[in-house]
């Protein structure tokens, strides 16, 4: 077997994370772990600084309302889009299903899906009484565009895709994407969970008309995320949840809203996350996107190298997957390869990773998934390299 090429990490930032260590955590694509800049920023923010938004005459609450929405602020910068586009939301879950209940219809009854899409992406447009239409892969694991352009229709509101797949690791041309989608009068929403923190994002060079990403995976805390809609769709959605913050007048014969974003923010918001979001963003764009997605790259080809030159591993997607990768080890339940990588102090995540469909269209039930930060290196990859020749020789037959 041949030496894997190694590649120097260009990111040095182990340090920065007290929850990784020595431990060799691949788990990212799930949670991303906090740097200490962020864990800070919530700390103070839920200590000295703690006050509510919007509401409070005094100082110490105005000051908070200006940080919550100076994070609007830097969420929408932070994705090429504007403040008053950008609806916080619990995740990404949130505000995909925010757009399928809310969105007017204008007579179409229609979404068009891809075989990669996360559970998050398939089940909140079938709950809202959407057909659901499937474009197909390719046979390196791509949303099959050419085959899209074939399916869309003008019955189709919308086309939901996946910008980086959680499981492929496959990057969506975006902007084609939009074009076919708007070609039939359609609407292009894009998750954006895993491109957020792996890629550069620029929602008007995308051409998308919504773009929906989580906290959680951009280094940031639970519980918080982003809807970013073109303003005069924002405009178009009524109310999806009632409560405070979001109305104009309440009396017992009528409700008027304020305008988006703030109509569709009931309740007292998720302050400190928004906050620790801000944090996040700032730590990640002092890096740079283009340094995070470069050294992600780099990593990817190191371990697909690896694997591939070990024999008797099975890898799933194309070569320049983003910060992703999935595999088998041939015959091993991917359950029993984690377990056995878990005791090496290698974390890595085993199952169907909510996307069901598409293990059926890959033929397995589950894969292993390794999937990479800024914190990672080089020694990540040799440990997990050293974990799966321990699965192999565990289970040779």
């Amino acid at each position: 077997m041949n030496a894997p090429t190694r590649i120097k990490s260009m990111l040095d930032v182990r340090g920065q994370f007290p929850g990784v260590g020595d431990w060799h955590y691949l788990d990212s694509a799930a949670t991303a772990q906090k740097p200490q800049a962020v864990i800070d920023a919530i700390a103070q923010a839920y200590g000295p600084e703690y006050a509510t938004v919007h509401r409070g005459i005094y100082q110490r609450s105005s000051t908070m309302t200006a940080r919550y929405e100076a994070a609007r602020g830097a969420a929408a910068s932070l994705i090429g889009g504007q403040a008053e586009e950008t609806v916080f939301t619990r995740g990404a879950t949130e505000a995909i299903n925010l757009v399928a209940r809310a969105l007017p219809r204008a007579g179409r009854t229609r979404v068009l899906l891809s075989a990669l899409e996360h559970h998050s992406n398939i089940v909140p447009w079938q709950l809202a009484g959407y057909a659901v239409d499937v474009v197909p892969l390719t046979g390196d694991g791509r949303i099959d565009l050419d085959a899209a352009a074939e399916i869309i229709s003008d019955d189709h509101r919308v086309v939901a895709f996946a910008h980086v797949s959680n499981v492929l690791g496959a990057v969506l041309d975006a902007r084609r994407a939009a074009d076919i989608a708007h070609s039939k009068g359609a609407l292009l929403l894009l998750d954006g969970c895993q491109a957020v923190p792996r890629l550069p994002v620029d929602v008007a060079a995308l051409g998308c008309d919504f773009y929906a990403f989580s906290g959680h995976k951009l280094y940031g805390p639970t519980g918080i995320g982003c809807l970013w809609g073109r303003a005069e769709l924002l405009d178009t959605l009524p109310p999806w949840q009632g409560g405070g913050s979001m109305i104009d007048r309440v009396t017992f014969e009528e409700t008027t809203y304020l305008d988006a974003p703030q109509r569709f923010e009931a309740g007292t918001p998720h302050i400190v996350g928004a906050i620790g979001l801000h944090a996040a963003i700032d730590w990640a764009q002092d890096l740079s996107m283009d340094a995070i997605h470069a050294h992600e790259c780099a990593l990817v080809a190191e371990t697909r190298e690896a694997l591939r030159g070990l024999g008797g591993v099975t890898l799933y997607g194309p070569d320049d997957s983003a910060g992703i990768v999935s595999f088998n080890v041939d015959g091993v339940h991917p359950h029993d390869t984690a377990t056995i990588l878990d005791d090496a102090g290698v974390a890595v995540r085993a199952g169907h990773h909510c996307a069901q469909p598409l293990m059926d269209r890959l033929g397995v039930a589950a894969t292993a998934r390794a999937s990479f930060a800024a914190h990672s290196d080089s020694s990540d990859v040799a440990a997990l390299v050293r974990g799966v020749e321990q699965v192999k020789r565990i289970f040779a037959r």
